[in-house]
């Protein structure tokens, strides 16, 4: 009987040709360079910032640290800006997700109700938002005349985003039977009680779909700030960065290998080798907080991306 049993699953087993063999080598060879690609930049980043800044400036870093030093994480730490970034971004990033919540998540569970009165004309009306725009100048001055400027509040009221009311409202539509809220209103529940007690319960994939993409891009944005932010202690953790990055790229410049005094130019030198050595440590460290969260949070991605396909 066992005889028999392997007879037969050596009969279904389906022998690849040679040509089958040199097609999966070919892929696999060419995912595993495309994945040494995207990681290798993130990978110098790190080994830059552990390397003797004199050694990453004349780019003898390639493969591993040169010189092991921690002087540009001891300079970072030492660095005041540094940490008002961070506390600012952390600040500004969870106020902007639990904004951007608060109005995209109802929004989709109204617009996605199948007997909503002029729902086509609602959607439509988010959709228009997608296309067209007021622009850079009269948001700006629209920011001015309402006193925005210089505060908070002018890089968290843009945190509304129709393509993920869109993905949310397509959650609600496929993702959740209507009888559930035929049931509700049989007994009793308004709108608010199935909202609250149905929709949310059952919606924590999307959420968490809509935190991560509102997050990531809170946490990476530094153009509104560089726009509507002149004040140093509102500066967000990427608009430092900027700033060190363009501090360093000018000190380059302003060194003069003509000084009279060797050992002044040296220290100068120096001081511009750490400032460009410093731009890897700060990249790390700004990245980090988002790559740490990605690993577990993975799933709810693919999620997003899965929401609306057909299912079996």
């Amino acid at each position: 009987m066992a005889e028999h049993a392997m007879l037969s699953k050596k009969k279904n087993i389906v022998k690849e040709s040679s040509s089958d063999r040199v097609f999966s080598f070919v892929v696999h060879a060419f995912l595993v360079l495309v994945m040494l690609v995207m990681i290798y930049p993130l990978y110098f980043v790190v080994i830059a910032s552990v390397s003797d800044p004199f050694d990453v400036v004349n780019g003898r870093v390639f493969l591993w640290p040169v010189n092991f030093s921690l002087d540009s994480y001891k300079h970072v730490i030492d660095s005041s800006s540094i940490w008002v970034g961070y506390k600012n971004t952390i600040i500004n990033t969870v106020i902007y997700v639990t904004y951007s919540l608060c109005i995209t998540i109802p929004a989709a569970y109204v617009v996605a109700k199948p007997n909503l009165p002029g729902r086509r004309l609602l959607n439509l009306f988010f959709l228009i938002t997608m296309f067209f725009g007021g622009g850079m100048v009269p948001t700006y001055l629209m920011y001015k005349e309402f006193g925005l400027l210089n505060t908070r509040w002018s890089l968290i009221l843009t945190a509304t985003s129709c393509y993920n009311m869109i993905v949310a409202r397509t959650y609600f539509s496929t993702s959740i039977p209507e009888s559930l809220y035929e049931a509700a209103e049989i007994d009793g529940a308004n709108e608010f009680t199935c909202f609250f007690r149905i929709a949310l319960p059952l919606s924590g994939s999307i959420i968490a779909v809509i935190a991560l993409f509102v997050a990531s891009g809170s946490w990476n944005s530094y153009y509104n700030a560089l726009l509507y932010i002149r004040d140093q202690s509102l500066y967000p953790l990427q608009l430092v960065l900027r700033d060190i990055l363009i501090n360093a790229a000018n000190a380059f410049q302003n060194i003069e290998t003509s000084s009279a005094d060797q050992d002044v130019y040296e220290q100068a030198l120096r001081l511009t080798y750490l400032a460009e050595s410093m731009k890897y440590s700060i990249i790390f460290i700004a990245s980090f907080p988002m790559l740490a969260l990605y690993p577990f949070v993975q799933k709810y991605f693919v999620k997003g991306v899965m929401i609306g396909a057909v299912k079996g």
